[in-house]
């Protein structure tokens, strides 16, 4: 009799445990992106060393340009939806990001200007540009995609270009791992408010 209450013991323990990191979970990836630090600047020229100064809270970022004619503009609302609904969830904790991998041109003035017209709620979010190079090396390292047209010069002599690029939204969690990636322009609100929820503790 006690050999078999042992062995329910023991038996109940193991799915016990299955079930706990089974909560932990549905999300697919576990990717430490903390070996390198990347040291970029926010809308207010402020400094941000991307993950590090993240570290401790859960992260919400996407990669964009502000002269995107289409995915960009989306991504950048679907993140402020995602923003709008974890206040409606009381969840606590979190950040929001979006990169710019246009840093010639997306100044911080810019971005904060771009900001500014979407009504960006700055209390938990920023824009993140930097030095070329380090973007570059920070696109590699979250694998993301951004190749440029051609570029033509207009009669000011200012560039014009556009970019082919990665169309995703990216979870990170409080220990500066990749979660889960999403798509930018479709991402199922519900889903990464749920995939959030699951990292709170």
């Amino acid at each position: 009799m006690m050999r078999s209450y042992k062995l329910l013991t023991v038996t109940f323990v193991l799915l016990s445990l299955i079930f706990i990191n089974g909560c932990d979970n549905n999300l697919p990836r576990e990717d430490y992106i903390g070996y390198k630090t990347f040291s970029l600047v926010d809308q207010d020229s402020l400094p941000v060393t991307f993950p590090s100064d993240y570290k401790g809270q859960i992260l919400v970022v996407g990669f964009i340009f502000t002269h995107c004619p289409d995915i960009c503009p989306i991504t950048v609302h679907n993140i402020q939806r995602i923003q709008i609904e974890a206040v409606k969830q009381n969840i606590k904790n979190i950040q929001f990001a979006a990169v710019s991998f246009d840093p010639d041109r997306d100044t911080p003035s810019l971005l904060k200007k771009f900001g500014k017209m979407r009504n960006i709620n700055y209390s938990n979010w920023k824009f993140l540009t930097g030095v070329r190079d380090t973007v570059l090396e920070l696109t590699k390292e979250m694998e993301i995609v951004a190749v440029s047209s051609d570029t033509t010069y207009l009669k000011d002599g200012s560039k014009s270009y556009f970019f082919t690029h990665t169309d995703r939204i990216s979870l990170i969690d409080k220990r500066n791992r990749l979660r889960k990636d999403y798509i930018g322009t479709a991402v199922d609100i519900q889903e990464i408010i749920k995939d959030i929820k699951s990292l709170e503790e």
